[in-house]
């Protein structure tokens, strides 16, 4: 099954805040990593960035931009999103359709939100997920910690059967060794 990897919201507005994301200066090194290894194997690697109509994260804008720790390659696929499921209003599905893509594997910026949803929208529209289990992150909230964010996210989305296509979840450097 071919399969394409996701990079979900690695921006400057996301990452270089205060307090910033849990471990993410080892989330992006992983993800560097993942990414590197995904090229020299022809992987398809799809840069999802989020977008809002407000000046702070409008299309062009400093926040809008991709961490400068993020390395991108020239044949990286963009896509812009507006909300957190990378699928609803953007090309993703049409990309990864035209390119014969059953499986993403998927890592990134908020756990709970676009990453949670990107998962479950993907596996229910077919295709098989691999979820990143060290190379996707979120802030601390009230209620819980980023680690145990996701850690609860890596457990429950690989429990899932309900779609059809599996969801797991795997270490970075276990992904094309």
């Amino acid at each position: 099954m071919k399969v394409a990897l996701l990079i979900i919201d690695v921006q400057t507005g996301l990452f270089e805040t205060s307090p910033r994301p849990a471990d993410s200066d080892d989330t992006i090194e992983r993800i560097n990593q993942l990414a590197s290894r995904a090229r020299s194997r022809k992987v398809p690697i799809i840069v999802i960035q989020h977008e809002k109509e407000e000046p702070v994260w409008v299309h062009g804008s400093p926040a809008w931009q991709l961490d400068p720790r993020l390395r991108v390659g020239p044949d990286d696929l963009r896509v812009r999103k507006t909300t957190p499921d990378s699928f609803l209003r953007t090309n993703l599905q049409d990309l990864l359709k035209e390119q014969g893509i059953g499986e993403v594997v998927v890592c990134g910026y908020a756990s709970e939100f676009c990453v949670d949803t990107t998962v479950r929208r993907a596996a229910a529209l077919g295709f098989a997920v691999t979820l990143v289990g060290d190379a996707h992150t979120t802030n601390d909230r009230p209620s819980l910690s980023a680690a145990a964010i996701r850690e609860h996210h890596n457990t429950i989305l690989s429990e899932i059967t309900s779609f059809g296509p599996r969801i797991r979840t795997a270490p970075a450097a276990s992904l094309w060794p």
